[in-house]
């Protein structure tokens, strides 16, 4: 027995309606798809296409939650409050990993050497490249003085409070020059071209390193640093 087919032209406009409904909505899936995978959706919410400065700038945000961690444990050493040290300790661990070893490497050996080469911001470069030798000297002192035995001497205690109030003061506006002035300058000193391919190599690089959605992982963990010291709750920072 044949399928019934619309007998009048009411019928035949009804169905045609709901064919072409669902062509359009078929349509629109299948765009938004294509986007999807040109912008990228590997990570929870996309972590391909990224440029470069953005990836910079977003890295930038896990080295700040970091100086907060810094700064709390040093407000704990200096007010006698309990600290948990080992949360120190792998916070320190992934300044050096994370911020030092990996972010700075991208930054010294991409952006630095094309700022001189363009004979740009040199002044700042050689600044910024100054602190970060800076920077793994203090971290250096932090990881050697964050353990319990430390924390039973007085000067150790002292010390790594120091060392962790020297850290958090050079990298605030370390931090915030780069992201105000050399990251915006970075994509008039290199073509498009340029631009992009490094956008990959920055990927690339941060796979290699961590795995698939490294930065995610990265982001985890310090989350649950955070939770230890107390200071995941962002409602927390909330003047009363």
């Amino acid at each position: 027995m044949p399928l019934h087919t619309p007998s009048t032209r009411r019928e035949f406009a009804h169905v045609s309606a709901i064919a072409g409904a669902g062509i359009l909505v078929s349509g629109l899936v299948g765009i938004a798809a294509a986007e999807d995978k040109k912008v990228g959706s590997s990570s929870p919410i996309g972590d391909e296409g990224v440029s470069p400065p953005e990836d910079l700038m977003r890295e930038h945000g896990v080295l700040k939650r970091l100086l907060l961690v810094f700064g709390e444990s040093a407000e704990c050493i200096d007010g006698k409050r309990d600290l948990p040290v080992d949360a120190l300790h792998d916070a320190a661990g992934l300044i050096r990993s994370f911020v030092e070893d990996y972010h700075e490497h991208l930054e010294e050996d991409f952006l630095f050497p094309r700022f001189r080469k363009a004979n740009k911001l040199i002044d700042l470069v050689n600044v910024l490249k100054a602190q970060h030798d800076a920077g793994r000297r203090e971290t250096d002192k932090i990881l050697r003085l964050a353990n319990m035995k430390a924390m039973k001497d007085t000067d150790d205690r002292a010390k790594l409070s120091h060392a962790l109030k020297q850290f958090v003061r050079m990298y605030n506006p370390h931090e915030a020059r780069e992201d105000t002035v050399l990251f915006p300058a970075f994509r008039e000193i290199v073509s498009k071209n340029e631009f992009d391919s490094l956008g990959e190599d920055f990927e690339k690089e941060e796979d290699k390193r961590f795995g698939d959605d490294g930065f995610f992982k990265v982001v985890d963990q310090v989350a649950a640093i955070e939770k230890k010291f107390g200071i995941y709750d962002l409602a927390k920072f909330t003047p009363k």
